[in-house]
């Protein structure tokens, strides 16, 4: 069984430790060893804790110990969950992939870690993100960078590139990640996984932070949709105070994976929306609609989708984003020590007054309820993830022009930070592959819902996962 650890996913090694097929302490060597062996290669993390992970099974083994029934136990115990360098790990290094963090160890865990941890997960180390998840590749100065492992001359995408390749890798079966612009979703693509960024307020920020601009939210990368609906089951819980709260499941995300979707009215969008005229790849644009035609043979209607607004309306967007890069708490001494593209966005934070910033904040409203009407007769918008396959590091970053950096981004993900704007729901998922140079390469495909519309994403990803099965697919590093 040891030898197969790596072969299941995330609910499949939960079912595993409580029949005793594997003890967390047999998990944790085996994750330990891969992550030793295969990260050199593909720089998934920054820090591995091998003590915390060790004393977290040795936990989880007391626990399968005294309970009575398998109903009584957490529902990811004995299973591997790296967390993303960008939420705390209590006594953990939390640098936010930056060199101007220095050595700051976490004093508490985020509130996804705690709920985490509830859940029976082992945390086994921090995965790799670049400086503080602004931009969609991962390679920051303070580690290798991310590559996918399908092909070890491409990024893994970004801000979760990290967790994305330690997934796809077979080196954990699920992760920890963050979505502020598609940062979940994008590595997802570039690593062949499935990648949910849910609903604003599904996953609360708190205790520790505030709601923001509400345009990031936590969520996982996993292998399969099922594991990505218990993930959520897990994470959506509110704390005293939250500015967001929504409506629970009608029973659970797990349990909509179970059900049909029943016909859905789908648009297809494959118009770049926030980089007008953005180059789109045969493949990505292909991924889409053949998709469009599995779910019309799927008994779904599809129909051409609009652009929900002009694309010189996302310059909210690039306003709130570049305010946020600023509000990091960097010393004034340690500024020298952040990376070109971030000095740049911290310099156009500086310049937005508070009137600008204020009315940035209604024009993504505005810009919301655009798009509410123009997709109104739609249940699902269905588009490519990204515009390009997965790109060749150290194409994208460019600390000697990070406005040209920051404008390729733009093209790069023309999709995906409309969901981050809406704060809707959406999904990557590994429907598609092509041929690179190196063999094949993932595609993903995304599916975006309305407001609190994750148990109909689920139910239809589900569906399709069903129809065109990933889960065979494994990278030559596997």
């Amino acid at each position: 069984m040891v030898s197969q650890i790596h072969e299941l996913t995330g609910l499949e090694l939960a079912a595993a430790v409580r029949k005793g097929e594997a003890s967390p302490s047999e998990v944790v060597e085996h994750t330990l060893e891969r992550a030793e062996r295969l990260d050199p290669s593909i720089g998934a993390f920054v820090t591995l804790t091998p003590d915390l992970a060790r004393e977290q099974a040795a936990e989880a083994e007391l626990l399968l110990g005294r309970a009575r029934s398998g109903d009584e136990l957490p529902p990811f115990l004995g299973v591997p969950c790296p967390v993303k360098d960008l939420a705390m790990v209590a006594g953990v290094p939390f640098r936010s992939g930056s060199a101007a963090l220095g050595d700051f160890v976490a004093p508490a865990d985020d509130g996804v870690v705690t709920l985490l941890r509830q859940a029976g997960t082992l945390m086994v180390g921090k995965t790799n993100t670049p400086e503080f998840g602004l931009p969609p590749y991962t390679e920051p100065d303070i580690a290798p960078p991310a590559r996918t492992p399908w092909d070890l001359s491409r990024s893994a995408g970004g801000s979760s590139g990290g967790s994305a390749a330690a997934v796809a890798a077979g080196i954990a079966p699920v992760a920890h990640g963050s979505d502020g612009g598609g940062s979940i979703r994008i590595p997802a693509s570039a690593c062949g996984l499935v990648g949910l960024k849910p609903t604003r307020g599904r996953v609360s920020p708190g205790p520790y932070r505030p709601e923001g601009a509400g345009l990031a939210t936590n969520g996982v990368l996993t292998r399969d949709v099922r594991d990505t609906a218990a993930l959520l089951d897990v994470l959506s819980h509110h704390w005293p105070g939250d500015l967001h709260v929504l409506a629970p499941p009608r029973t659970t995300f797990l349990d909509a994976c179970e059900r049909e979707p029943g016909p859905l009215r789908i648009g297809l969008l494959t118009t770049p929306v926030i980089s007008a005229g953005a180059p789109v790849d045969d493949a990505c644009l292909g991924a889409a609609v053949r998709t469009a035609r599995l779910l019309e043979d799927l008994g779904h209607r599809v129909e051409p989708a609009a652009v929900p607004f002009e694309a010189e309306r996302w310059d909210s967007f690039e306003s709130i984003w570049s305010v946020l890069a600023l509000s990091a708490p960097i010393p004034p001494e340690h500024e020298p020590l952040l990376l070109p593209l971030t000095r740049w966005l911290r310099e156009k934070g500086r310049s937005v007054s508070g009137i600008e910033f204020a009315s940035a904040l209604g024009l993504i409203q505005t810009t919301t309820r655009e798009a509410a009407a123009t997709w109104a007769a739609y249940d699902v918008i269905l588009s490519p993830t990204l515009a390009q396959l997965p790109a060749p590091v150290g194409s994208q970053r460019d600390d000697a022009d990070p406005a040209g950096d920051f404008a390729r981004q733009m093209a790069f993900t023309p999709w995906t930070s409309v969901w981050n704007l809406t704060g809707w729901p959406a999904i990557s998922l590994p429907l598609e592959w092509a041929y690179g140079d190196r063999g094949i390469l993932p595609v993903g495909v995304m599916l975006g819902g309305m407001h609190g519309a994750e148990e109909t994403l689920l139910s239809l990803a589900a569906q399709l996962e069903a129809a065109r099965p990933w889960r065979d697919r494994r990278p030559s590093t596997w």
